[in-house]
């Protein structure tokens, strides 16, 4: 675990395996950091050199300065990945990080080899409420003060199928990301860019799926099946997004199947990687 230099931002990263093996780069969602990843890294860094990074203004890495969107996340994680010394990498995004997967990928197809999008944004309207309500002028900017102990276990648990996973060191991570600088004013210009009250923005999504269908890559969907952020009726969706990506639904699963699922999760997208040397 460590800090780089992004252009004068301290963006935080974690990296293992060989640093001389393919790239698998891992992005996270909304509000969240790279230890939603964590479990990945001893599963798959074996063969692969496995990075995860808290994307900017999230977790412990300091903002850019740009107003805070989809471009500007993807921008900021490719020039990460340009300090680490990465060629083409396998991307791998969960919620939001699969709508900056997607926008890197339109941004740079040539710097992808693999897609993997894991209870993604961008295929669908409907989102948890509590997402639609940071739209609502002062509201939002009260609910992201009011992350502490009472309320963080409340947002964890909508998270996980399985509540066990609710655990202190989750719960403490997520007060400590609560209380980051950046963390406030980040959330609210990300979450006002794709929504509002109403849920997800139709526009980004249609422009953003537009963009990618002309590059084609291996491609893995995955969701879990009691999804309380973004509905697994979404995968239906993204199927048609995706005509030539394979595709799995894991039962009695939450937001996170890299979490709740670890082996499974692993063991569905090796193949998909080992079909491009990178």
């Amino acid at each position: 675990m460590r800090h780089a230099d992004v252009r004068g931002t301290r963006i935080r990263v974690h990296e293992t395996g060989d640093p001389e093996a393919p790239p698998v780069v891992l992005l996270h969602g909304i509000g969240r950091s790279l230890e939603d990843w964590s479990l990945q890294h001893a599963l798959l860094d074996g063969d692969y050199r496995v990075i995860s990074l808290d994307m900017p203004g999230f977790g412990l890495s300091q903002r850019l300065p740009a107003p805070t969107s989809l471009p500007v996340l993807a921008d900021g994680v490719w020039a990460t990945l340009d300090v680490l010394g990465t060629g083409p990498v396998h991307l791998m995004g969960n919620s939001l990080g699969g709508a900056v997967a997607m926008t890197m990928l339109a941004s740079a197809p040539g710097r992808v080899s693999t897609l993997t999008l894991v209870n993604s944004a961008g295929f669908g309207k409907e989102v948890t409420a509590a997402l639609r309500l940071l739209a609502v002028p002062f509201v939002g900017r009260q609910m992201l003060r009011r992350i502490d102990r009472v309320t963080a276990p409340r947002v964890e648990r909508t998270l996980f199928a399985d509540r066990a996973l609710v655990t202190p060191e989750r719960v403490a991570m997520a007060i400590k990301i609560a209380r980051q600088p950046d963390f406030l004013p980040v959330y609210l210009e990300i979450a006002k860019a794709l929504g509002g009250f109403r849920g997800v923005g139709a526009a980004w999504r249609s422009q953003l799926l537009e963009s990618v269908a002309p590059h084609v890559k291996p491609t893995m969907i995955m969701w879990g099946e009691r999804d309380m952020i973004l509905p697994c009726a979404h995968l239906e969706a993204a199927r048609a997004a995706f005509p030539h990506a394979q595709s799995h639904m894991f039962a009695r699963t939450g937001h996170m199947p890299q979490i709740e699922r670890p082996e499974e999760f692993a063991e569905l997208v090796r193949p998909v990687l080992a079909r491009v040397s990178v």
